[in-house]
């Protein structure tokens, strides 16, 4: 059973001073909670061993997709597929980071992959930042968390700049407009950019200019000259860009063949991405303590949970019993995609019954621990909860 200690300085104060309302959540559930997860040494390890030992499968498993062309059983546009291969084969395209989504670690469990979110992560934050502010604002030590997410992302610029020193340290940030959560997760990236020695600058989507010659660029304020960024970070998931923007998705493949910028996150993070890499990994890794079965079909033997290909804050997650019956669902705008079923697993409870998923954060290494708390299926009201190690 998950173990709590409830910190009598709560986030909310901090939260509103910097303008992260959004965190605050609705009236009687606020996202950013006063609970902490208590949990040891030997648990917070076994969490970033089990990260290390899962991303270097999925290096496995992204090379057999690309051998075995599963684009098509992936879900991956026909548009999207150069870019992959030509950012999978050269290094200095780094992934930067990505968050592991895990059940178990808890009370000798072991810890299963739920999946993994590699191209858009979000929760950089309320991980970082408000989890560690929490610990200070009650008198407790920042070396009672396994958290140095910030410091990692530093060095994981670092690393991408000295990787590409044939270009310049410039690097443009983009979100969807209307999306203050995504701007939030962005703004601590861009800090860490920073600090790694890049010039910095921001903007929507739609404001960004793309030309398969020159490379990716924003206008200048009250001004009709553009500034040339020769790396962009687009919080925009790949396959959007694949499925209805195919004419960048094209523009894209050119910038980046022409060495006009890198993009990050890579488009080869497209194939950790998508959730038939689940099934890949099982296929590779058959019984692997990490993973869960994971096939094209119901599990006929047990219960399975059914997840579309991209699905993102668990819409159109449906749990189901033994032969197909839907015993709990979300619903959501993905319904329509090819899904795949993993084998289903009680995720671990406190004792007001709510589930619990680990969140860590690999950016080269594992190098973060969050939760979120919710329901059976954790969806976009599901509530972030920081840890102690104890």
């Amino acid at each position: 059973m998950i173990k709590l200690k409830s910190l009598p300085n709560h986030p909310e104060q901090g939260l509103q001073k910097v303008g992260w309302d959004w965190m605050l959540g609705a009236d009687t559930a606020p996202y950013v909670v006063s609970d902490v997860v208590v949990v040891n040494e030997e648990q917070a390890v076994q969490y970033y061993e089990a990260a290390g030992t899962l991303y270097e499968m999925l290096v496995e498993a992204g090379q057999y997709a690309i051998d075995n062309q599963l684009y098509k059983e992936m879900g991956i546009p026909e548009n999207l597929r150069e870019l992959i291969e030509l950012s999978w084969q050269d290094d200095r395209h780094i992934h930067l980071y990505g968050r592991f989504d895990l059940a178990g670690g808890i009370d000798g469990e072991p810890v299963k992959l739920i999946e993994f979110n590699a191209d858009t992560a979000t929760c950089i934050p309320e991980t970082a930042v408000v989890q560690w502010a929490h610990l200070r604002m009650n008198g407790l030590d920042e070396s009672q968390q396994f958290n140095t997410l910030y410091e990692t992302l530093v060095n994981q610029f670092r690393y991408l700049k000295d990787a590409n020193n044939d270009l310049d340290a410039s690097i443009l940030f983009s979100t969807m407009r209307g999306y203050p959560e995504d701007d939030t997760n962005v703004a601590l990236l861009t800090e860490a950019a920073r600090e790694a020695g890049f010039d910095t600058d921001f903007a929507y989507i739609e404001e960004v200019e793309f030309s398969n010659g020159e490379g990716i660029f924003k206008m200048v304020p009250d001004s009709n000259d553009f500034l040339r960024f020769d790396f962009w970070f687009k919080l925009v998931p790949w396959e959007y860009i694949g499925n209805d923007e195919p004419e960048l998705a094209g523009m894209l493949t050119e910038i980046v063949k022409n060495r006009k910028a890198v993009i990050l996150n890579p488009a080869y993070t497209l194939l950790f991405q998508s959730k038939y890499i689940l099934k890949v990994l099982w296929d590779l890794y058959p019984y692997h303590p990490l993973l869960l079965q994971t096939e094209r079909y119901a599990l006929p033997h047990k219960k399975s949970v059914r997840k579309v290909l991209f699905g993102r804050e668990g819409a159109n997650v449906s749990i189901l019993e033994k032969g197909g019956e839907v015993l709990e669902t979300v619903e959501g705008e993905y319904d329509d995609q090819p899904k795949i079923y993993q084998e289903y697993l009680e995720f671990p409870i406190d004792g007001a019954g709510n589930s619990y998923q680990a969140g860590i954060f690999y950016a080269g290494e594992a190098c973060a621990l969050g939760f979120r708390r919710g329901g059976k299926i954790l969806d976009n009201k599901a509530q972030f909860v920081g840890h102690l190690v104890d």
